[in-house]
């Protein structure tokens, strides 16, 4: 860091876990006025936020705002992810996307510091640097400190130095922060670190909000989800914004132990990332908006719009969400949302969810005909139009016997 840098400002984007903690005093250490901004996109409960904001104080940093980014991550992410309706890896519902949303906010914050130099928690071996400094780099000139990347070219043991130089200038650690790098937003809980990095068993310690099998409760749960244009809108037909209705999908499932998972991505920088994942209400609002979907579009709707999909999805994993690209593909999937309308019954008994009943005016029914059952049209018909659909194969046959 040059010299000309010291005593400027410098904005940190801070959720007051052990990485982004260790971020102010050795910013501080450098000659750095830390302003710290902590982007609510949902995850942490009044008691958290209050921590978070405690932490910031307690560190010294030069000032502290929170922001609310609830309805912007809805908006910028869940809904369009909900269109898309694919995981990725065909698993994993990205949660971390509220990176951008939190690049949003140290942006502005810094704006009106009137600096141009931001910095981040990021580690050098995870896919988050990625999103984050693309992100920055797409939304104009600034200059990127990263503190957790500088400490790596001298410590292979990053998460002891970090906690070892906190307790060393009198901060405490978590007892959570230790073992594991916990991220949490209205998206869901996502666990790494410990066990969990070294393909074993996760420790009881790695469980954020899903609640084990012994404390599920005895009754089924039911809800009903209500659709326009693909998007979620209520819930047991009340109107709901789309920020509160993920909360609150978030608390029903949870307690079922919907949408807890663990899987192995090919990260951003080639590495293999296992985390421990948490996602009730995401996975709950997928299984409705598939089920919906699958009634009210045409077969080749239905085919092709998983590709979309994946790709859409790769774009936001890999860190180009301002890549011209994804505007086009959401220009795709708006379209194709157009009679995404309707209700659906969502039930569990604990683990899974299930999509048992749905209500549309727009369900491809035809008025004469139900699969299995009955037909409008004759035995003829049917046998012709299986000699036509299969006739390039058994003519194949025919010729090579």
């Amino acid at each position: 860091m040059s010299q000309a840098s010291a005593h400027k400002d410098i904005v940190l984007a801070f959720s007051g876990g052990l990485d982004t903690s260790f971020c102010v005093p050795y910013l501080q250490e450098r000659g750095w006025a830390v302003h710290t901004v902590f982007a609510d996109t949902g995850g942490v409960d009044a008691e958290e936020r209050a921590f978070i904001e405690q932490r910031a104080a307690e560190l010294g940093v030069a000032s502290h705002v929170t922001v609310d980014g609830g309805l912007s991550i809805w908006q910028g992410f869940v809904k369009p992810f909900v269109w898309a309706g694919e995981g990725y890896q065909g698993q994993y519902p990205l949660l971390v996307s509220d990176r951008y949303l939190i690049v949003e906010a140290a942006l502005k914050r810094a704006g009106e510091l009137g600096t141009k130099v931001i910095s981040h928690g990021c580690t050098g071996m995870g896919n988050d640097q990625v999103r984050f400094d693309l992100a920055v780099k797409s939304l104009g000139d600034y200059e990127i400190v990263a503190p957790i990347r500088e400490i790596q070219k001298e410590h292979t043991q990053t998460r002891a130095y970090e906690q070892a130089y906190l307790e060393e200038r009198g901060f405490e650690v978590r007892a959570k922060q230790k073992s594991y790098t916990i991220n949490e937003n209205v998206l869901g809980v996502t666990m790494s670190g410990g066990e969990i990095d070294h393909w074993k068993t996760p420790g009881e310690g790695a469980r954020g909000w899903c609640k084990p099998r012994a404390e599920w409760p005895s009754e089924k749960l039911s809800v009903t989800l209500g659709f326009e244009k693909g998007e979620a809108v209520s819930l047991d037909g009340k109107k709901m914004a789309g920020d509160k209705l993920l909360v609150k999908l978030n608390e029903l499932f949870a307690a079922y132990g919907v949408g807890r998972g663990m899987y192995t991505g090919d990260t951003t920088i080639g590495l293999k990332g296992r985390i421990v994942y948490e996602a009730p209400g995401i996975v709950s609002l997928l299984t409705a908006h598939r089920a919906l979907e699958e009634a009210v579009l045409t077969k080749q709707q239905n085919r092709f719009k998983p590709e979309i999909a994946r790709k859409w999805v790769e774009l936001v994993y890999e860190g180009f969400y301002h890549d011209p690209l994804k505007t086009d593909l959401e220009a795709f999937l708006a379209s194709s949302q157009s009679c995404v309308n309707g209700e659906v019954v969502l039930e569990t008994q604990g683990a899974q969810v299930t999509a048992v009943e749905v209500r549309s005016p727009h369900i491809l029914n035809a008025k004469g005909a139900v699969y299995a059952q009955s037909a409008d049209w004759g035995v003829a018909e049917a046998e012709g139009f299986i000699k036509l659909f299969g006739m390039s194969s058994t003519l194949w046959a025919e010729v090579n016997r």
